[in-house]
């Protein structure tokens, strides 16, 4: 990476959205939408409602598939140097396994696994809250390829940490966090939830509300001694947001919501970060990980 800041999952589409804004090889690594194994078409709207400070979604993993991803898509990210992460998502680990055998093609640099999506034959818990689910899946799929593996958690657990650990134990290269904190909004004139969420009203909060909450999480990580880089994701909109979780710990950052309200924002945190530098008279990125005073 020429840089330490990529986009989020979900935000950036498969990167051609973005690409009539700006050169996408400014980028430290695209990471794209969630794909799976087959073609979703999601939940039912609606699925975006606008809170305090940030966005509540439901969109359902809404994608074109593997094979329309690796025949329409590929092609087009061939154009870039800038590394390419595919986020995927699936209900269980043996489709994990084959979309990561799929996916382990030449432009593709590396796979982040989404482990918050719904375990189908864990009773419906997410993969993510739960140790050994965690160690489970990560370990499937790094037995199914030599592609980097960053692992993305959730922020919906008692104790982040051994999550964490879970996931460096089986294999995992690195770690993205946070995902979206469940939420839910209430429309008090009609009575209903403001978004479907498949029937619950419920779906992922994102944006400057959850920052502390990504803060936090990504210092628990750091400070309890894992050995592995961490993408610090939530709420980040400029560069002093991406600088607060570099202190807290993280080697990378990705703009998520932020690019839906300035499709520019990834390349002023870049900027950003190096006036900070250089007004600081630091010369390596890498000096600032984790370098919180704490009182």
């Amino acid at each position: 990476m020429k840089n330490p800041v990529m986009t989020a999952s979900g935000t950036f589409g498969y990167g051609k959205e973005y690409s009539e804004f700006y050169d996408l090889n400014k980028l430290g690594a695209v990471v794209t939408k969630s794909t799976t194994l087959k073609p979703k078409q999601g939940n039912p709207p609606p699925r975006i409602a606008e809170t305090s400070a940030g966005m509540l979604n439901s969109i359902g993993l809404t994608n074109q598939g593997i094979d329309s991803f690796l025949e329409k898509t590929i092609p087009f990210l061939e154009q870039y140097e800038t590394p390419i992460i595919v986020n995927i998502s699936e209900n269980c680990i043996g489709n994990f396994v084959e979309s990561a055998k799929k996916l382990s093609v030449d432009r593709v640099n590396g796979l982040e696994i989404n482990i918050s999506c719904p375990n189908v034959k864990g009773e419906g818990r997410d993969f993510g809250t739960d140790e050994k689910a965690t160690y489970d899946v990560v370990q499937a799929v790094r037995e199914a390829t030599d592609k980097t593996l960053v692992v993305k958690l959730t922020p919906n657990v008692t104790d982040i940490v051994n999550i964490a650990r879970a996931a460096y134990n089986a294999g995992a290269n690195a770690l993205s966090m946070i995902n979206t904190v469940y939420g839910m909004a209430i429309d008090v004139k009609t009575r209903k939830p403001k978004i479907h969420g498949g029937g619950s009203g419920m779906g992922g909060l994102s944006g400057p509300c959850i920052k502390p909450v990504g803060v936090r999480c990504v210092n628990q990580v750091y400070e309890s001694g894992i050995p592995l880089p961490i993408v610090g994701i939530g709420g980040i909109v400029n560069w002093e947001d991406a600088i607060e979780y570099i202190l807290a710990g993280a080697t990378a950052v990705a703009v998520g919501t932020g690019n839906f309200i300035n499709p520019f924002a990834p390349l002023e945190v870049i900027k950003g970060i190096k006036d900070y530098m250089r007004k600081n008279k630091i010369n390596d990125i890498n000096d600032l990980i984790g370098k919180v005073e704490k009182y």
